[in-house]
């Protein structure tokens, strides 16, 4: 890179206007040639140029150049080593960013060596948002209160919506905990217990969001409002949050329970589903036919079960040796075995995204596949610190998104669409649930599990805006009654004892009924007709 300096601006006018000629006669023909992109590339050099002298009275000279696999001669190498100027004084390094995305680097005039550049807003960011999610976690501890709920009010309280400590750059870095969460899920599942649920895991799970899509449908209509966007919102209301929910169903140890691995079969369902949705926005929205909606919508599927098959085949033949080489090539401290594990999860993640489909799905996946094998439970047991920090840095980033000026100003009316959307949610649930021939107390449980709004809600949400599928004002209410509806939910699973006491009490539930485990060897489960089967079940880890 060179650099040319010049104190008046009317002599860099000058040199700005000979360069662009220079560039024009000598690199626009040939280059266009050899290259493809060479006189466009010059020409923005020369309008970064001009830019930077009529701001600076300075001229500096940028370059972006992609070298061919072929072009190994010194005579075709780039000079760097002018760059390596003086070092007395530090300055920022500015970059450019043209609209195809291509990033250009102006050259700095006083660094001698080339240096890491490191973001402190991110890093700063991630300090406050972990002392900050620890703080609420230990108040709420203390306070014998879910520390899920500490999270999220921490992350309401220091994000944009309260006191703006926080950039929106946190936000990508916490997707790798719902990433985590859903691997360590998939280390713990039993693809058995997924078989004895796996009826109303799926049509159960498609049953309700088509339930929702219309009913909510219907009532848009009925009340004077656009169809599309009650469809929408049925779309909205089925979508449960996997990551809350999960996170509280380990802690109260109920994964193994009956209405744990209903809960856990939908979820899994519902992320499934992530791509189909995405396909359906178009065409509710009427930006693409509907013929071309139907074809993206198949394409999702073929997809998933394509992916799926893969997924099953690799379980049985490449999986199990991949472990147990890291086993043999770790040391005591198991740090390989502990990158292989996290790099295993992230590139399935990665490629199900690639796919159209969704990172949970991915993730969750990795840890299914692993869960077949002997190693699983050592995987969890290495995971487990990671997964309990980026699950910790996630749930504060949900609680970023909750704009506290907003629900104080219309609480009435979010508090109303909260109770609603639960009622609803739980009462249509527990009688999809109920209609598979499980008990009211497993109905009723899975109902209130799975009664809030899920964080995905945020994605689309966001994608239904962009594509003027839905209105500023309902934006604004679904938005706020997602946010509100995660709050509550640590509230909600606070009260499940008391619904199932009170259930008792009222002859809802019979008494024996409150034993049903799906973890365990031999149980006895009863349906509502009074007939006992007995499910002999191997847990994933028997020993």
């Amino acid at each position: 890179m060179t650099i040319l300096e010049s104190h008046s601006a009317n002599n860099g006018f000058r040199i700005s206007n000979k360069l662009i000629e220079l560039l024009e006669l000598r690199d626009g023909p040939r280059q266009l040639q050899q290259h493809g992109r060479g006189e466009a590339v010059a020409l923005h050099l020369a309008r970064v140029a001009l830019v930077c002298v009529k701001m600076l009275g300075v001229l500096e000279t940028v370059a972006r150049r992609v070298t061919k696999k072929n072009e190994t001669k010194d005579n075709n190498s780039f000079p760097f080593k002018e760059v390596f100027l003086d070092r007395s004084e530090q300055e920022d390094v500015p970059t450019l960013i043209d609209r195809k995305d291509n990033v250009f680097i102006i050259s700095n005039r006083k660094s001698k060596y080339p240096v890491l550049q490191l973001d402190l807003t991110l890093i700063s960011d991630l300090v406050v948002v972990i002392v900050s999610a620890t703080c609420g976690g230990i108040a709420f501890a203390c306070l014998g209160q879910p520390v899920i709920t500490g999270y999220l009010l921490a992350g309401s309280i220091i994000g944009p919506g309260g006191f703006s400590f926080v950039n929106e750059l946190v936000e990508t870095v916490a997707q790798f905990g719902v990433i985590f969460l859903l691997f360590a899920l998939g280390l713990e599942f039993s693809t058995a217990k997924l078989r004895a649920v796996r009826a109303v895991a799926v049509l159960g799970g498609l049953l309700q969001i088509i339930l929702f899509m219309f009913l909510c449908g219907i009532s848009a209509t009925l009340c004077g409002g656009k169809t599309k966007e009650g469809v929408f919102v049925g779309v909205l209301l089925s979508m449960s949050s996997t990551a809350v929910v999960l996170k509280f169903l380990m802690e109260k140890n109920s994964i193994n329970a009956l209405h744990g691995q209903v809960t856990v079969g939908i979820l899994v369902l519902q992320d499934c589903a992530v791509g189909l949705l995405f396909a359906l926005l178009p065409i509710l929205s009427g930006a693409s036919g509907l013929l071309h909606g139907v074809a993206s919508m198949t394409k999702s599927l073929v997809l998933l079960i394509s992916f799926l098959g893969i997924l099953s085949i690799l379980s049985r033949t490449c999986v199990p040796w991949f472990l147990k080489l890291m086993i043999s090539l770790s040391s005591q401290t198991n740090e390989l075995y502990q990158l292989a594990a996290v790099a295993f999860c992230l590139l399935f993640a990665w490629c199900s995204d690639k796919l159209g489909l969704s990172l949970e799905l991915g993730s969750f996946a990795a840890g299914v596949m692993i869960s077949t094998t002997d190693l699983a439970q050592h995987t969890l047991e290495q995971i487990e610190p990671i997964r309990n920090l980026f699950a910790a840095l996630f749930l504060a980033s949900i609680g970023m998104l909750i704009n506290v000026h907003f629900l104080w100003n219309h609480v009435d009316i979010l508090l109303a669409a909260v109770i609603l959307v639960i009622t609803i949610k739980t009462f249509i649930v527990s009688i999809v649930v109920k209609g598979f021939g499980y008990n009211n107390k497993t109905s009723l449980l899975v109902g209130m599990s799975l009664a809030q709004i899920g964080e995905f809600a945020f994605v689309l949400l966001s994608r239904a805006s962009s594509i003027h599928l839905i209105e500023g004002k309902l934006y604004l209410l679904l938005l706020g009654t997602t946010a509100l509806s995660l709050v509550t939910t640590p509230l909600l699973f606070k009260m499940i004892p008391a619904v199932v006491h009170l259930g008792v009490l009222l002859r809802w539930f019979s008494v024996d009924s409150n034993q049903v485990e799906l973890g365990l060897k031999g149980e006895v489960l009863r349906i509502d007709s009074g007939k006992r089967i007995n499910l002999i079940i191997q847990g994933p880890h028997d020993s």
